[in-house]
């Protein structure tokens, strides 16, 4: 015999029962649905992608943005794809910073995109740093966003203001950035 499991149907025809929380709702026996279901994923961890935060409240750790990525979480890709900016990738196991650009085709979600993938971004200075201490050591970056214009904004403005955050940050000096 199946477990009883109890279920809200919103607005159903079932006889209600209201509750504190949703005055509408119908509580159904969901073992008298069980026929009608079918499982199409068991995920083998639980989903913990939250809701796009907006752009300013913007900090993930590597395993986030991973999972962001693989999940292809419709809030975030449609944030990230639709503007252009300046993002921060900080190493928090020593301080030092990197400053990148996002422009193009998906702007942001392309580039983070691509760090997901090989925890450097073909970045020289990160890919150097996870040759020498493997790609376990990209867990140690956290992503942040700087500045974001609109996708009408020229290519050419973003990289003098990628610029601009490098010199204010001395990121050539003591960070990751080289150019």
């Amino acid at each position: 015999m199946p477990a009883q499991a109890w279920v809200p149907i919103y607005n159903g025809t079932a006889q209600s029962i209201p509750t504190l929380d949703h005055p509408r709702s119908t509580i159904c026996d969901a073992t008298n649905y069980y026929d009608k279901i079918t499982i199409k994923e068991i995920l083998p961890k639980p989903y913990r992608v939250t809701e796009f935060p907006g752009y300013e409240n913007v900090v993930l750790t590597f395993e986030e943005l991973r999972e962001i990525i693989i999940s292809e979480d419709l809030s975030w890709k449609t944030a990230l794809s639709n503007i252009k900016g300046v993002y921060l990738i900080t190493d928090i196991n020593n301080g030092k910073q990197y400053i990148g650009s996002a422009y193009g085709d998906e702007a942001f979600w392309s580039r983070w995109e691509s760090y997901s993938a090989t925890g450097h971004g073909n970045n020289k200075e990160l890919t150097q740093l996870l040759k020498a201490n493997g790609f376990d050591y990209a867990q140690n970056f956290q992503f942040s966003i700087l500045e974001i214009r609109s996708r009408i904004t020229d290519d050419e403005e973003i990289i003098r203001r990628e610029s601009h955050w490098k010199r204010i940050m001395g990121t050539r000096e003591h960070g990751y950035n080289r150019n």
